[in-house]
């Protein structure tokens, strides 16, 4: 993957991944929460919806909606292996390892925290 920053920049110049932003009820949420729980929530919904091989109901496991880490998955393009391998080159068929999920997990981070920063 590239850096947090380089995936940031590209992923603005999208029109589809730049459409995507917290909403005031996410904001409370990350707010009421703290990130270090986003955090954890990041983790799990990596671990358990994006890391397998074969994710169950790959293309649609991530909601658009209902949580501040499915929007930012959206927006950084972590949604579902297609989008993973499209914009990372991060194969399918193969389990993330544990560098790779941090590393996303740390995007989806930046993500959140720069869309606090924009409209806190």
């Amino acid at each position: 993957m590239q850096t947090r920053t380089e995936a940031l920049y590209r992923l603005s110049r999208s029109k589809f991944r730049s459409s995507f932003h917290l909403n005031e009820q996410d904001r409370k949420y990350v707010r009421e929460k703290g990130m270090d729980t986003i955090r954890a929530h990041a983790y799990d919904f990596v671990r358990t919806r994006l890391a397998p091989a074969w994710p169950d109901n790959d293309g649609k496991q991530t909601p658009m909606k209902g949580h501040p880490v499915f929007k930012a998955q959206h927006a950084c393009a972590c949604c579902c292996r297609g989008c993973l391998e499209k914009w990372y080159k991060v194969r399918k068929g193969t389990e993330l390892t544990e560098l790779q999920q941090e590393k996303i997990v740390n995007l989806l981070m930046a993500w959140i925290e720069e869309e606090m920063k924009a409209r806190p």
